[in-house]
């Protein structure tokens, strides 16, 4: 189970979720119930040191070891939460799922209730915190159906920025995909992620959203992955993934594109 050579320590729940046994909040969990023991002792304390080198991690009495790495990409449906449990009892992507071989993998970021479409799992708890973290500035690419037609004012106003609660919140390109009598599609990419960042961005704009259905992390793409399907991130896809996490870039605060073809 050990890493060899890891000098210093580092916190129980950190170490837990290391090992990809869990998520740091479900650590944490189990830690403060008193289910964790560090070498035949309970630690109660989600910080206390640990090596894992040498330490001995017991969960409800089994040997904490070393999981394979799992990397899963998911097509999630409009309905779901993405979360292990939701306090208001609702269905969770987890549902999805083999509850036996994947309940320990945790989402990469999130998709709120009424959204749908490109979500990552992984139970490798550092790659998924650098895929996720804001200093990436990974494009994440939307499909977005508005409740009118587009023009040329609205692509800008997403662009230019718009003002909710003291941030502000803006798309890095958006352009028009399609549209019907009365609705549109546009595709917004984004290089920075706030909570509900297009809806509130829409909102503010007096706009509704119909649906909104994420179709690319960076390089990888949702594709022809039917709805509620998961599969397994091939290794194209992470070394492709890898490279741009590796090299974060900064964001563009010049012109953005904006286009109504």
């Amino acid at each position: 189970m050990a890493e060899s050579g890891n000098i210093r320590p580092i916190g129980l729940t950190r170490a837990l979720s290391k090992l990809g046994y869990c998520s740091r909040s479900q650590a944490a969990e189990l830690v403060r119930a008193g289910r964790v023991r560090v070498n035949g002792a309970v630690r109660r304390s989600p910080k206390a040191p640990v090596h894992l080198d040498r330490d001995r991690l017991e969960v409800d009495g089994q040997l904490a070891l070393a999981r394979e790495s799992v990397y899963l990409v998911m097509n999630k449906p409009r309905g779901l939460v993405t979360t292990a449990s939701d306090e208001k009892g609702r269905e969770t992507i987890y549902s999805l799922l083999d509850s036996a071989n994947y309940s320990w993998l945790a989402p990469v970021g999130r998709l709120d209730k009424a959204s749908e479409g490109l979500l990552v799992l992984t139970n490798d708890s550092e790659w998924g915190a650098r895929l996720a973290a804001p200093e990436s500035h990974l494009d994440k690419t939307y499909h977005v159906q508005i409740d009118r037609l587009a023009d040329k004012v609205i692509l800008g106003a997403l662009l230019e920025g718009v003002e909710d609660r003291g941030e502000c919140l803006r798309a890095r390109s958006a352009r028009l995909l399609r549209s019907g009598e009365k609705h549109c599609w546009l595709e917004i990419v984004l290089d920075e992620g706030r909570n509900r960042h297009i809806r509130r961005m829409l909102q503010t704009l007096g706009i509704g959203v119909l649906r909104l259905v994420r179709v690319a992390i960076g390089p990888l793409e949702l594709g022809s992955l039917a709805k509620g399907a998961t599969r397994a991130l091939s290794r194209v896809e992470k070394h492709a993934l890898d490279r741009v996490i590796q090299q974060p870039k900064p964001v563009t605060r010049g012109r953005r594109r904006a286009t109504s073809t």
